[in-house]
C-alpha cells in the first residue's frame, strides 16, 4: 500500500493586528535573492490566522500551519506561540 501523506506548510510571523473574533492578522518575511542584481531583499506577506482559544496577542512571534480553508481569507491556524511580544 502506498502511504500518502500531505505536506502542510509552516511559517513563522509576527502578529500585526487582531483581526476579528479568533481571528489574527501576522506578517511573514522572507529573503530572496534578486534575479538581475544578486542581492538579498525582503519579501513580505499578510496571512489570515485562525485561533480557537484566542491566546495571541500583538507582537508575538507564532507558528502556523497549513489547514482546509476555515473561510474566505482563511487557510492558516496556530501551531504554537514561540515568543511573546511587549503588549
Amino acid at each position: 500500500m502506498n502511504k500518502n501523506k500531505s505536506f502542510k506548510r509552516l511559517m513563522q510571523g509576527k502578529v500585526i493586528k487582531k483581526s476579528g473574533d479568533k481571528s489574527f492578522s501576522i506578517l511573514v518575511e522572507r529573503k530572496v535573492l534578486h534575479p538581475k542584481y544578486r542581492k538579498i531583499v525582503k519579501r513580505f506577506k499578510k496571512y489570515i490566522i485562525h485561533d480557537e482559544s484566542n491566546s495571541c496577542k500583538v507582537g508575538d512571534i507564532i507558528e502556523a500551519i497549513e489547514c482546509k480553508p476555515i473561510s474566505k481569507i482563511k487557510s492558516f491556524k496556530l501551531n504554537k506561540i514561540i515568543s511573546m511580544g511587549v503588549e
